[in-house]
């Protein structure tokens, strides 16, 4: 599996995205450089793109794989897009307060620690419908990494199309994402302009 090794304060600030959006609380001492020179209209919608494979920490060809399901779909292609990002188990798992960031979530969704309606669900990239419940397993809720999360993200904030059963430590899911359900700035239909040239 192919990982990028760029330092994650150094990547986000390049593409101009606060490291709150990917659960990490750190920042940059130094100033931004701004550029005089002004970006092009490929490098804008480059730069959405990669902004959006970055916080979601998919790669190239999946990516476009999601790309070109959401065009065949109906609806705003780029919203049907970020709504397909959105349903990612590791990323459900992240809304959900099951870990502090999106990549952890991934790592603990590959190392089997959760359910999917009650079957061990151990890819990442697994896609939620409503219904869904996403559980973890009986036997890693004793252990001192998910009991230290509780602790730490018992007033977490949960978007509306998920909920959280803290007793349980469970969720479920009860609606589809919507675009309004995204917590950071994107232009999607930039992504939508650059796929379709």
């Amino acid at each position: 599996m192919a990982n990028n090794k760029q330092p994650v304060l150094k990547r986000c600030k390049a593409l101009g995205i606060s490291p709150n959006v990917l659960g990490i609380n750190k920042s940059s001492i130094r100033n931004p450089k701004k550029s005089r020179r002004k970006q092009s209209e490929y490098g804008l919608q480059l730069a959405e793109k990669q902004k959006v494979k970055f916080i979601y920490n998919v790669l190239e060809k999946p990516f476009h794989q999601y790309y070109e399901r959401a065009a065949k779909s109906d609806g705003i292609t780029g919203e049907v897009l970020l709504q397909l990002l959105e349903r990612r188990l590791d990323n459900v798992v992240y809304r959900l307060g099951f870990a502090s960031t999106r990549r952890e979530a991934r790592q603990l969704v590959n190392h089997g620690h959760f359910t999917l309606n009650g079957v061990k669900a151990d890819i990442p990239s697994m896609l939620v419908k409503p219904g869904d419940v996403i559980a973890v397993k009986e036997k890693s809720r004793s252990s001192v990494k998910f009991q230290a999360l509780a602790e730490m993200n018992a007033t977490s904030f949960v978007p509306k199309w998920l909920e959280k059963d803290k007793a349980n430590s469970s969720g479920k899911v009860v609606a589809m994402p919507e675009r309004s359900d995204i917590d950071f700035d994107v232009q999607e239909h930039l992504i939508v302009e650059l796929y379709s040239k």
